[in-house]
């Protein structure tokens, strides 16, 4: 049943690739990076444990670190996106123009960086790097003499930090190629912690035994980190870019005010801060493994919609599209990762 369910999501995937490749495409990019930052983000917090110690990470451990071991898959399932690059990345489509591309809205200087910056062969060549990276970090946290190393813990957060804010504006920024954030891959770094994090809480509460209750606490304490600062971040991205008023880089949160998705902008403002930050303060709920559980399952809803949020505004396909290419690259991503959590589950069960 799972292998047949999997056949039809991939022909029903294919089929909307066909029909409207932009919709899709953008839908499953946002699919991707979600995922992509449940394992990442999620051995991102694994080394933060192995450099600063405590009982916190030891019931996470050995699920994240599971996770890691599928990161491989993750970066083979990126190739559609390079496949399809032209038919999502606007500057790709008349990469041949070279830097014409930007002339009357760029300087020369400006100009020529992001013409050679954004040139198809590049744009690959820098994707495989970060995907092999990654594949690689995945692969060296699972040997036992790493999994615990503060040296190996610490290069792997160097390492991480400079490419997934790399791979934030390339893959995410460049969608809307004139616009540009100095903040953008931290707080798109941030926000894969953050979601690492909901969905490790989450693994906890549904363990057997339950941890002890201040391991619990210890969770919601650096769970309400990673909102607080995900959110300072966003603010202030928001409070820089609005205050200076600049066409090329206002645009972007022009484009996230029409269609519906200036709502969305409330709801993540809402559901995504201030009120995870409210229940956070509350040390009965940390310590309650139901609550936590259930706030860290809407945090990861929440942040799934926040993806959406980042990529689906900048192109140009309406909710007419959105409303059936988003729900079926999560449902396939989704689906997807079921069954490798539960091969996963199976194979310790085998140990």
């Amino acid at each position: 049943m799972k292998t047949a369910g999997m056949i039809v999501l991939t022909l029903l995937c294919i089929a909307g690739w066909w029909f409207a490749r932009t919709a899709f495409l953008a839908a499953y990019l946002a699919a991707w990076w979600f995922c992509s930052g449940l394992v990442m983000g999620g051995l991102a917090n694994v080394w933060v444990h192995n450099l600063t110690g405590g009982a916190w990470g030891e019931p996470i451990r050995a699920p994240l670190l599971g996770n890691g071991r599928h990161m491989w898959l993750l970066a083979l399932l990126f190739l559609p996106l390079l496949f399809g690059m032209q038919d999502l990345y606007p500057w790709a489509l008349h990469a041949a123009n070279g830097a014409q591309r930007w002339a009357g809205e760029l300087q020369v200087r400006s100009a020529g960086f992001k013409s050679a910056w954004l040139t198809p062969w590049f744009f690959i060549l820098r994707s495989v790097v970060y995907l092999l990276v990654w594949s690689l970090l995945g692969h060296l946290s699972q040997r036992a003499a790493l999994q615990r190393s503060p040296r190996f813990s610490a290069a792997a957060l160097i390492v991480y930090g400079l490419t997934v804010s790399l791979a934030a504006v390339d893959w995410i920024m460049s969608l809307m190629p004139l616009w540009y954030s100095s903040v953008f891959g931290l707080l798109a770094g941030t926000g894969q912690m953050l979601s690492g994090m909901a969905f490790a809480v989450l693994l906890a509460t549904r363990r057997h035994p339950l941890p002890a209750a201040m391991v619990f606490r210890d969770l919601g304490n650096l769970l309400l980190m990673y909102v607080m600062t995900w959110a300072y971040l966003a603010f202030t991205q928001f409070l820089i870019i609005w205050s200076a008023n600049l066409p090329h880089e206002i645009v972007w949160y022009v484009a996230r005010m029409h269609g519906g998705w200036l709502l969305i902008a409330w709801l993540l403002a809402l559901f995504h801060f201030f009120l995870p930050l409210l229940i956070l303060l509350f040390r009965n709920v940390k310590e309650a493994p139901m609550l936590l559980g259930w706030l860290a399952a809407g945090l990861l809803t929440v942040h799934l919609l926040d993806v959406c949020w980042m990529i689906l505004p900048s192109l140009a396909p309406g909710w007419m599209q959105w409303a059936w290419s988003v729900p079926l690259a999560v449902l396939a991503f989704g689906t997807a990762a079921w069954i490798a959590m539960n091969r996963q589950v199976e194979e310790a069960g085998h140990v």
